[in-house]
């Protein structure tokens, strides 16, 4: 059984700093693209960032590029998003998935597998 868990969430002042994590089980990680997507109150899921679990290959979102690092730890199945330098604009629940490279899908919502989220807030 595939499964996501994200942790790491919570409330933070602007320009602030969270690490969240997503451990993931049930599938052979470095066959998977894992990304990071958010969804504010009243608006659309949107992508964040994105990393191949096989040769590390990265997207960022142009809002959150320079201030937020994704990162994959193959040997746990787990991969980080770093948020620095966080906005009131940030807050959102930040939700894990992902998806077999093989499928051609990048960073967007097709993406097979999701875990059920965590909330960001960050306060001005």
């Amino acid at each position: 059984e595939v499964q996501l868990v994200e942790s790491g969430g919570g409330l933070v002042q602007a320009g602030g700093s969270l690490r969240l994590s997503c451990a993931a089980s049930g599938f052979t990680f470095d066959d998977y693209a894992i990304g990071w997507f958010r969804q504010a109150p009243g608006k659309e899921r949107e992508g964040v960032s994105c990393i191949s679990s096989s040769d590390g290959s990265t997207y960022y979102a142009d809002s959150v590029k320079g201030r937020f690092t994704i990162s994959s730890d193959n040997a746990k199945n787990t991969v980080y998003l770093q948020m620095n330098s966080l906005k009131p604009e940030d807050t959102a629940v930040y939700y894990c998935a992902a998806d077999q490279l093989s499928s051609g899908s990048w960073c967007n919502l097709e993406y097979d597998y999701w875990g059920q989220g965590t909330q960001v807030t960050v306060s001005s």
